[in-house]
């Protein structure tokens, strides 16, 4: 018996850092900036760091350094990528006999150039990893007690194989959707009131409910007659705020000593929230405290594992306090 499982994605990080990259300003960026290169160049790269990371690795690290006996499901090819993350995890002392190996398509891998701010630009190959398949699952074999589900691609199928799975076995549901996660999920809020904690940040709420992000009152409203469980919507630096159905908790960030990189800080936060109340259920606050730490640890290191909390790390006098609020859900807001 496990005491978690998480499925999602694996992949393999490269970090290129000192990269002389020219700063642009164009609309035809999303966020209206971006970065340049001289084409034909050779340029020098003065640092390179591979790590693992994808959702399924970055959560399941959390987990086990949080003392949970805690398994994998995930997909790589048999390559230097894939046996990289299968021994990382081992490591870890993650179960790994549940990762599928995929024999045509090789591991995803993701080249990151990594800026002196700690922001970044992915180039991501998604290799295999939107191969995993539901069937390739020894279901007779999955006994556990929580179940995280991470992006999975768009893969409906898997989404409510994984679902139905754990209504029919009593097994609690944690989750941090995707893009193509959610598009299936706003066509079909019933499917909502399955997860037991259900985290998104303020874009994501905002574009699931069909509601201005500022309206953070009505947004929770919504989602809190959707969800059954507990609704975590994440803000970045202006930290979360946090529904159970009858109470509102807003928290803050701790202070930062330095972004190095913000790559898997959302994984840290939901891995480390949920880590917290699968020890105790009713102490939301300790739960945020977690899921706080852990992310502002991740950022200050490269690589979305690196930083990962244990739960020894965890008694650091430096995440004792987090400025944070709590009220009735009447008097929220």
């Amino acid at each position: 018996m496990f005491d978690i499982i998480t499925i999602g994605s694996a992949t393999r990080d490269g970090f290129f850092q000192g990269i002389n990259f020219i700063s642009l300003k164009d609309k035809r960026f999303k966020t209206g900036q971006g970065i340049g290169l001289p084409l034909g160049a050779k340029m020098p790269v003065k640092k390179v760091t591979f790590t693992t990371g994808g959702g399924g690795v970055n959560t399941a690290v959390t987990f086990s350094r949080q003392g949970f006996k805690t398994a994998l499901i995930s997909r790589v090819a048999d390559d230097v990528s894939g046996r990289e993350v299968i021994l990382g995890q081992r490591k870890e002392g993650v179960y790994t006999g549940f990762i599928q190996i995929d024999k045509k398509i090789r591991t995803a891998y993701s080249v990151i150039f990594l800026l002196p701010s700690g922001e970044r630009t992915i180039l991501s190959y998604r290799g295999c990893s939107d191969n995993l398949t539901e069937k390739e699952i020894p279901w007779s074999k999955i006994k556990t007690k929580w179940f995280f589900i991470g992006p999975l691609g768009g893969n409906e199928k898997l989404l409510k194989t994984v679902i139905n799975y754990c209504r029919k076995n009593k097994v609690k549901i944690g989750s941090t959707p995707g893009q193509k996660e959610l598009q299936f999920l706003k066509k079909n809020t019933s499917w909502l009131n399955f997860y037991d904690v259900f985290i998104l940040n303020q874009e994501e709420a905002s574009e699931l409910t069909d509601l201005p992000y500022q309206k953070e009152k009505e947004i929770f409203k919504k989602l809190d007659q959707w969800v059954k469980g507990i609704v975590v919507m994440t803000k970045g630096p202006l930290g979360a705020v946090v529904s159970d159905g009858k109470n509102i908790y807003q928290a803050g960030i701790y202070p930062q000593k330095k972004i190095v990189d913000r790559t898997g800080a959302g994984d840290a936060f939901s891995s480390g929230f949920i880590s917290a109340l699968m020890k105790n259920p009713k102490d939301m606050e300790t739960a945020i405290r977690l899921g706080s730490a852990n992310a502002t640890q991740v950022v200050e290191h490269i690589g979305a594992v690196e930083g990962i909390l244990t739960k020894y790390d965890f008694q650091n006098p430096r995440w004792k306090n987090l400025k944070m609020k709590h009220f009735k859900i009447k008097k929220a807001f």
